[in-house]
């Protein structure tokens, strides 16, 4: 069973529960979200989640990451994070945390970003397509409502726009 790290709604670290008690019972948690941005910052990867995905499924999310496990850093998940989904093998810098509520989903979200152009060896179970769009066509994506985004990618991305 995997255990996640539970914080308060600061993200002050708690304790710990499994994932699955963390879904069910809508508990604070920490995560990792990386922007990724190609070399000369002009455009960002984004990719569409699996349909078979526990949370969000099918959607288009502008970053990729994941739950902070027990044990865990949020730097050490968004390096983890960024290999497995991805295959990129890089450390992503911090940019900012910030609260993600949708629900019973709510968690502390650490926000990196890292530069890299590939090539992306995609996470079959969590990624379903991936590519390369404009700075300016992510800005306009996340501001469109009909967009078929993630909650929580949209508003972080909105939110890394405001300091990129």
């Amino acid at each position: 069973m995997e255990h996640v790290v539970v914080v308060d709604p600061d993200g002050t670290p708690i304790g710990t529960a499994t994932r699955a008690r963390m879904r069910e019972e809508g508990l604070w948690h920490l995560c990792a979200a990386i922007v990724v941005r190609s070399s000369d910052g002009t455009r960002l990867y984004v990719h569409r989640r699996t349909d078979t995905k526990d949370v969000y499924p099918g959607l288009y999310d502008p970053t990729c990451g994941g739950v902070v496990a027990a044990g865990e850093t949020p730097d050490e998940c968004a390096v983890r994070e960024l290999a497995e989904e991805l295959g990129v093998r890089a450390v992503p810098e911090f940019r900012f945390s910030t609260p993600f509520v949708d629900g019973t989903i709510r968690y502390v979200a650490h926000v990196y970003e890292v530069r890299s152009d590939g090539p992306f060896t995609h996470q079959p179970e969590e990624v379903a397509w991936g590519g390369w769009l404009g700075v300016d066509e992510v800005r306009a994506l996340a501001e469109d409502p009909g967009w078929p985004a993630v909650p929580d990618g949209r508003a972080l991305i909105r939110e890394w726009l405001r300091w990129a």
